[in-house]
């Protein structure tokens, strides 16, 4: 929890919601939002890991409430939505980082997979950001920021819809930050390279997987989900406040590396 209770963040009792709060990036994500002083809504499809989430924060002295809820699911996100506004009143900050992760080559992918992550991935984002941010709009007042990935201008092969619904995330925010800008709604993303996270950890698994990895970015480690959520969170609090419609990449410089495949004899 590196922000540490630091009220120069702006966050002390704001009500941020963060769906696919149940692990990784969203977890890390919350805890570091209840640790600068807000109030904490943790959403998950998962009630079990979301319950954890709640749990872990709980215990170091956090305000939270967690929520089961698809984010694919219309009445689903209207429900969490009114249990928001019925707990805390309001909701100043939202988080869209829920996604999923499926393989498939576009050659033979099934309509079914591709539809599945576009539901999850991009109209899990589009749901939410009404649902929650209606009460922005309503007060004058909000941010948004959207989890994408370096997918998102970096295709993914072999990933099915993955890069489509992320480089589409990275649009749709653009779009509400234009849209929603004069009415006081701020719309961000932070596009994640490599970081070990739960759905991740299965491929850090395999036999010298990690080394290569680590290897091919310019820091030479592989993020932990802290160095996602700490970019999160200065784009949710009052440090942004002039920044919007803008993507982060947060990748330790690993898609900065394109020129360094090219063969050039005598630049070694």
């Amino acid at each position: 929890m590196s922000a540490g209770g630091n009220g120069w963040l702006g966050l002390t009792d704001r009500v941020c919601v963060v769906t696919g709060a149940g692990g990784g990036i969203g977890r890390e994500t919350a805890a570091q939002l209840a640790a600068a002083g807000a109030k904490v809504v943790v959403v998950d499809r998962n009630r079990e890991s979301c319950a954890a989430t709640e749990q872990d924060i709980r215990s170091q002295g956090g305000e939270v409430l967690s929520l089961a809820c698809d984010v694919s699911d219309p009445e689903s996100v209207a429900a969490a939505a009114r249990e928001t506004l019925a707990a805390f009143g309001r909701c100043d900050v939202l988080v869209n980082n829920a996604g999923i992760l499926r393989p498939g080559d576009m050659e033979t992918l099934s309509l079914t997979d591709w539809n599945a992550l576009l539901q999850v991935n991009l109209t899990g984002c589009f749901l939410c950001s009404q649902a929650f941010g209606r009460d922005m709009l309503d007060r004058g007042a909000g941010a948004i920021v959207h989890v994408s990935s370096i997918a998102a201008s970096q295709p993914q092969g072999f990933s099915g819809a993955y890069s489509a619904t992320k480089a589409a995330v990275a649009m749709l925010s653009r779009q509400i930050a234009f849209e929603w800008g004069p009415k006081g709604v701020r719309s961000n993303v932070v596009s994640p390279g490599l970081v070990r996270t739960p759905m991740s950890e299965r491929f850090y698994t395999a036999p010298g997987v990690a080394e290569r990895r680590e290897a091919v970015v310019p820091l030479r480690r592989i993020a932990t989900p802290g160095d996602m959520a700490d970019v999160v969170i200065f784009l949710a609090s009052d440090r942004a406040s002039y920044v919007t419609g803008q993507e982060i990449v947060v990748d330790g410089g690993f898609s900065q590396t394109l020129m360094s495949h090219v063969p050039r004899p005598g630049y070694d």
